[in-house]
């Protein structure tokens, strides 16, 4: 693999950063997360290096670290910070793995929106769903919100127990490939992330 991959979600707390580890370590892949808001000392990037077994010259920092928990957006407007969308080129390195921040509809300041970047990266998008109740409002959102913005989707991953009529209603509606999911797993950490992964997923999906 040689191009990036950009990792969204439905939502916050869906899994998308456990999805994004799994995948990065998968493809022995740099991971990049352009804005982290809020948790500094333990932020996502801390997270997918834990979860990952990457290098740590694979972790890249992010374009902009704020104080805030919340939108990027309204974080950057609290530390009176101006998010510059030329800073949020992609990095070269490649593979790439990219994590979005909450769901694709997140706003990073004034009126642009993480999907707005995600179609000047024209890259390919994974959206990472939970397969709880309400999933499938939202991941039919998200894929329409993409496609408006002419955003490729690569699949959607979910993440959580198994639901399959869910799962299997989105992606026909959707028209998207599903990609796997994720389960709970009882203890968290690289090597059971990694197993989890193997056995879930199809890593030519990814290439």
């Amino acid at each position: 693999m040689n191009h990036a991959i950009v990792v969204t979600g439905t939502d916050t707390d869906v899994g998308k950063t456990v999805f994004a580890a799994a995948l990065a370590g998968a493809l022995a892949a740099h991971y990049w997360k352009p804005v982290q808001a809020g948790d500094l000392d333990h932020g996502d990037a801390a997270r997918v290096a834990s979860l990952s077994g990457l290098p740590a010259a694979h972790i890249l920092p992010e374009a902009y670290r704020l104080t805030t928990p919340c939108s990027p957006h309204r974080a950057a407007a609290i530390d009176g910070v101006t998010i510059d969308a030329d800073r949020l080129a992609l990095p070269p390195q490649r593979p790439l793995v990219v994590e979005g921040a909450g769901g694709a509809l997140v706003p990073i300041d004034g009126n642009l929106l993480y999907a707005d970047v995600f179609a000047k990266w024209a890259q390919p998008v994974v959206i990472v769903a939970r397969t709880g109740l309400g999933t499938i409002n939202h991941s039919l959102m998200t894929i329409e919100a993409l496609r408006h913005r002419g955003v490729a989707i690569l699949g959607v991953a979910f993440s959580g127990e198994a639901v399959e009529d869910s799962e299997a209603t989105i992606c026909r509606i959707g028209q998207v490939k599903r990609l796997g999911r994720l389960p709970r797993l009882a203890t968290l950490d690289a090597d059971t992330l990694r197993a989890a992964f193997a056995a879930n997923f199809d890593i030519e999906d990814f290439a």
